[in-house]
């Protein structure tokens, strides 16, 4: 199967009908979500009225991610999508965090079938790395993004003015002063590219090359380019542009620096992305300055939000849709 019959297959909606029994096609939902690098790590356990999200620490990414802040957020984000799947399929979700797996275990009783907005809009959430077009937000469309970024020990900054954009622009540009510098750091970054339809459909994970804006190449010729243009000033310039051009800013951030928080991030992150979808926006991270560790207490104190743990950073606009990245088969992540 060729890249764009692989994207037709993936990023859609099942057939009408889905039973509540069909765990199966609540997991292919859950895996549409986002994950750092679209690494996709996680697991799902299926039991009889339970379904089990772990994670899947092979698919770690340790330079970018050394305390694997970002892989449990994923889980949250794939947990979100699930739940909402299975409200559409008519089975209402009971969630809590399984210390001893550092999981999720969701337990399951029928309820009536309800295919909420959020749901719909699970096949159409994308990471829009392109500019967007700075139309400001209106208020009411900001406490749509508000409220749906809210969680349990988690809440959501908005920041709309050019200040607090030049704020944020200053903290990801030394992010990238810092991991540009890291050699480890990119050459896992290049690890997880995929330059070219084919390698994208043979993998069905990693970061898709026009996905970021590039060309379909050759892994060689890939390679090749990036070494000429891969480097903390030529990232600064394009993020800039990105920043800027972005309607709001959205910083998510915990109450307490742990695993169901990291976890509960990702279920809200999901969400604010979903709803944006919804009103018809974009979204993109930017979370360079959360992933540095001696920047992120800098950045969390000049947003004001003190010793809390800045999560996730999400630029949000109008633009155009993007390539996509693909999933790997149900198959490979049901355990």
């Amino acid at each position: 199967m060729n890249y764009t019959d692989m994207v037709s297959e993936t990023w859609c909606h099942g057939a009408p009908g889905v039973l509540p029994q069909d765990f199966r096609e609540l997991v292919r939902y859950a895996t549409l979500a986002a994950s750092s690098h679209n690494t996709q790590p996680w697991i799902f356990e299926l039991e009889p009225d339970r379904i089990r999200v772990l994670p899947d620490l092979s698919r770690r990414c340790p330079a970018v991610d050394p305390d694997d802040h970002h892989l449990y957020a994923s889980l949250g984000c794939a947990t979100e999508n699930l739940l909402l799947a299975a409200q559409a399929a008519g089975l209402e979700g009971r969630c809590q965090f399984d210390a001893s797996t550092s999981g999720l275990m969701i337990d399951f009783k029928e309820a009536a079938a309800e295919r909420s907005p959020l749901f719909e809009a699970i096949p159409l959430r994308q990471c829009s790395r392109s500019e967007y077009d700075g139309a400001p937000l209106t208020k009411a469309e900001l406490e749509q993004l508000q409220a749906a970024g809210q969680g349990n020990g988690v809440s959501v900054m908005l920041m709309t003015a050019a200040d607090q954009k030049d704020l944020v622009e200053y903290y990801v540009a030394k992010g990238n002063d810092a991991q540009f510098a890291d050699p480890e750091w990119a050459r896992e970054l290049k690890a997880w590219v995929r330059f070219n339809g084919k390698e994208a459909v043979l993998s069905g994970d990693g970061l898709y090359g026009p996905v970021m804006g590039n060309p379909a190449v050759p892994r060689w010729l890939g390679l090749l380019a990036m070494k000429g243009s891969f480097s903390a000033r030529n990232q600064n310039k394009k993020d800039l542009r990105h920043i800027h051009s972005s309607s709001a800013i959205a910083v998510l951030y915990s109450e307490a620096d742990d695993i169901p928080h990291w976890i509960e991030a990702g279920r809200c992150y999901q969400r604010l992305a979903l709803q944006a979808t919804v009103m018809g926006l974009c979204t993109a991270f930017i979370n360079q300055p959360v992933e540095v560790a001696k920047l992120r207490p800098d950045f969390a104190h000049s947003i004001g939000i003190g010793g809390r743990r800045p999560d996730l950073i999400v630029r949000i606009g109008r633009g155009p849709q993007m390539p996509r990245s693909l999933r790997r088969p149900v198959e490979d992540v049901i355990r």
